[in-house]
């Protein structure tokens, strides 16, 4: 065991097995009692730890991996991302373990270990006799939503008393095997942690006559940049808040401040934070009422810089999204090729971006979708800060705001290909907004 791992060990600090794999991951115990082992007895003595896991986890950079501080925008650190697609995957796994470790009230797992909403199924436009099955059989309706600017209804089920949502949704395909339900699970952002901010969120400066770009994600804070944008936020998991991750991804796309530029100025945003401030948020059905308004304002373009699993409820809004005439584009994430394929980067119609360096090479840890059209500038590149300055920022989060800038200013996909240009890796048909990235050293980026 390493020395830092003696440290923690006798601090109070939890050491877990995960999936049988010789990875272990470092938990506060104060407070929360420590989850037992994957596939180890809970008997109280210590995993042995991976080598290359244990010097991952033994930096700040690593254990933000698994749990993410709230206070940067600047994605996966260099020592995690040489670690290896094995490793980042691993991570992955912990990260999700975690989070709903720190939210057990709130959050639960699916099958597959993703986060999901505790004790809550959604139906898409359910018929009233599967429906009354449902009733019938102790689930509880908790929410009747009609979207309109998407021609869909979801209904919000509380599963019965002492079921799982895992069990519940068993238990509901059985009953009304016609019923389109799906569990409510969370989305992340494909880069960075969520950073709350004190301050207010960026103003609207009236709408402007360029190209209306949509994004869903975390709230957008005020920064110089942006002081001049036509910005308009609303909030689907309470009230709008301002954070690292949509502030980052806003100023991607419309700021503006001395050598910093985003790729779509002139352009109009809307804004959709489906997280309030909270990490136990960004969940499908907050993300289907996103989309929903965004519909109604029938932007050009809508930018996704989240993942997560395949969801009939998210894919529902989105085909739906696709139907009247609006471009999807989203980040393949930053799990590194060996994830699975996050979504909604791997929808049938959705633009699926990955991020480029500064030399044109595809990132080691971008993720690998179902497809993969186009890449962008993730790395080696500066981005706003909520409030001022600017950061330091990597990943596909970061990629996907320029290639929906060159988007909504191409007009369609067919002309953004036209643009694009050759990299080395998987690149998609290439990559495209270029000359958008900013040198971090010119505008003194953290």
């Amino acid at each position: 065991m390493s020395s830092f791992l003696k440290r923690v060990v006798t601090s109070g600090t939890a050491v877990l097995l995960v999936a049988g794999v010789a990875n272990a991951q470092l938990l506060p115990s104060v407070g929360v009692p420590s989850l037992p082992p994957i596939g180890v007895p809970a008997t109280g003595n210590l995993p042995v730890v991976g080598p290359v896991i244990d010097n991952v986890l033994a930096t700040p950079a690593g254990r933000e991996a698994v749990a993410p501080t709230l206070d940067t925008v600047s994605g996966l650190s260099q020592n995690v991302i040489d670690a290896g697609p094995s490793t980042l995957l691993e991570l992955r796994k912990l990260r999700l373990r975690e989070l709903i470790r720190q939210y057990p009230r709130e959050l639960e797992r699916d099958g597959s270990g993703q986060p999901v909403r505790r004790g809550v199924l959604v139906a898409v436009d359910p018929d009233p006799g599967s429906l009354s099955q449902a009733v019938r059989a102790g689930f509880r309706i908790i929410g009747d939503a009609r979207e309109y600017s998407l021609a869909m209804r979801t209904v919000t089920l509380a599963v019965p008393r002492g079921l799982s949502a895992r069990d519940g949704l068993k238990r509901l395909r059985r009953i009304a095997p016609t019923l389109q339900a799906d569990f409510d699970h969370l989305f992340e952002p494909a880069g960075g942690g969520l950073l709350p901010f004190a301050g207010a969120l960026a103003a609207s400066a009236g709408p402007r006559g360029g190209p209306l770009i949509g994004i869903v994600d975390g709230g957008v804070a005020s920064h110089p940049s942006l002081g001049g944008a036509a910005i308009e936020q609303n909030g689907f998991a309470g009230r709008p808040q301002p954070t690292g991750h949509g502030t980052a991804v806003a100023s991607l796309i419309v700021g503006r401040q001395g050598p910093f530029q985003g790729a779509a100025r002139g352009a109009s945003l809307l804004v959709a934070d489906v997280y309030g401030g909270s990490r136990a948020a960004g969940s499908a059905s907050s993300i289907v009422r996103a989309l929903s308004w965004l519909a109604s304002k029938r932007p050009q373009v809508i930018n996704i810089s989240l993942v997560g699993p395949r969801n009939r409820i998210v894919e529902r809004a989105i085909s739906a999204v696709r139907a009247r005439g609006i471009n999807i584009v989203a980040a393949v994430g930053n799990d590194g090729p060996s994830a699975p394929p996050q979504f909604p980067a791997s929808y049938a119609g959705v633009v699926a971006v990955t991020g480029v360096d500064s030399r044109g090479r595809a990132l080691p840890e971008a993720g690998k979708a179902a497809h993969l059209d186009f890449a962008a500038p993730g790395a080696d590149m500066a981005a706003a800060l909520p409030g001022q300055g600017f950061a330091r920022v990597r990943g596909t989060s970061f990629a996907a705001p320029l290639a929906a800038a060159r988007l909504a200013l191409s007009g369609s996909v067919q002309r953004l290909a036209s643009e694009a240009r050759p990299g080395r890796g998987r690149v998609g048909r290439g990559i495209v907004c270029g000359a958008c990235r900013v040198d971090p050293k010119t505008v003194r980026a953290k």
